[in-house]
């Protein structure tokens, strides 16, 4: 079997409504009493509600009866325009045009203006062993961008993990720049260990100190003692420290894999993991956050490029370009094992 559904937002109402089901799988559509619509996806592994209208972001996922959502102040999503004003998803999609927290220089929104763009289309896709939400939105200014961004997350039959997807089109007569980060939120695990497929030397302690950060004279006194290597990270043991955020940097990743594969590992035996092509993004973030209000352990952020803002990319030459016409897709494969 395999259907295409096409959705309308007069479809989604604040009484839960079942769409479609099958063996597999289950469809349900509902409102949020915020008013953001929202679709939830069972399958025998666990669940996913991703808000189709509203950037595609997916604010919960759960698997094995193990939610793998950071810890937030946000019991349901908000109409916002920037993300900041409804930080508790699981994951978003951060840019295009410009990504990550915003430079001296720079006059753009924290992760650029995708994570809440509200989509022009919604439809699902469905096989006997995946449901996939797919959308798109254009962007176009008079004076400015024009382009198409198509993103998707797919659920698979007994699995424990999604496919997240995002395709952007140039429909502009010019170049235009593209910045494009996978902003997974996940859980904080106590004492657990983080491993990937490339060297823990890859990975670089941010230097700079953005706007949101308020940083302490204990939180600078232990960012001294990561630089020199007198503290490490490797565990997620120290959560008073991580109060500022502590954040790394790993550049060009293709230098050590052509997929990278990260991992964070709990003594209880939770794995969560995520996995993407180097060439398609080269370069990964690891946030770490752990405070009153907020849990998280980002264990790798794929992106390409660093989350620094537009100047900064375009002053390291890492700030991609896409051609008129051109289209680039970005492709990341993240959950439970």
């Amino acid at each position: 079997m395999k259907g295409i559904i096409g959705l309308q937002r007069n479809y989604f109402k604040e009484n839960r409504a079942a769409f479609f089901t099958n063996e597999e799988f289950s469809v349900t559509l509902f409102r949020y009493q915020s008013g953001i619509e929202a679709i939830e996806i069972t399958n025998s592994r666990g669940r996913i509600v991703v808000l189709p209208y509203m950037g595609q972001m997916i604010w919960d996922l759960e698997f094995d009866g193990v939610d793998l959502k950071m810890k937030s102040m946000f019991d349901q999503p908000k109409k916002a325009d920037s993300v900041i004003d409804t930080y508790g998803c699981f994951a978003f999609h951060s840019g295009i045009i410009s990504n990550g927290c915003p430079g001296a220089d720079d006059d753009h929104e924290m992760h650029g203006e995708m994570p809440c763009a509200e989509m022009d289309s919604a439809w699902l896709e469905i096989t006997d062993t995946s449901v996939k939400i797919c959308g798109r939105t254009e962007y176009i200014k008079g004076f400015g961008h024009h382009y198409l961004a198509s993103p998707s997350v797919e659920m698979f039959k007994a699995r424990g993990s999604i496919q997240m997807s995002m395709a952007v089109k140039n429909l502009s007569g010019e170049v235009m720049p593209l910045q494009y980060m996978c902003h997974t939120n996940y859980a904080y695990l106590d004492n657990a260990e983080m491993k990937q497929n490339i060297p823990n030397s890859a990975f670089k302690l941010r230097a700079s100190i953005p706007n949101h950060v308020k940083p302490t004279d204990k939180w600078l006194d232990y960012n001294k003692k990561l630089l020199n290597g007198q503290e490490t990270i490797k565990a997620l043991n120290d959560p008073e420290m991580y109060d500022p955020e502590i954040v790394f940097f790993a550049d060009e990743l293709n230098l050590y894999q052509e997929v990278a594969v990260f991992e964070m590992a709990s003594p209880e035996g939770i794995t969560f993991f995520t996995s993407f092509s180097t060439a398609e993004l080269n370069y990964a973030t690891r946030w770490l956050l752990h405070n009153a209000n907020q849990h998280v352990a980002s264990f790798v952020l794929p992106a390409t490029c660093r989350p620094e803002g537009f100047s900064a990319a375009e002053n390291a030459g890492t700030l991609m370009m896409l051609s008129a016409g051109e289209e680039r897709t970005f492709t990341i494969v993240t959950g439970k094992k």
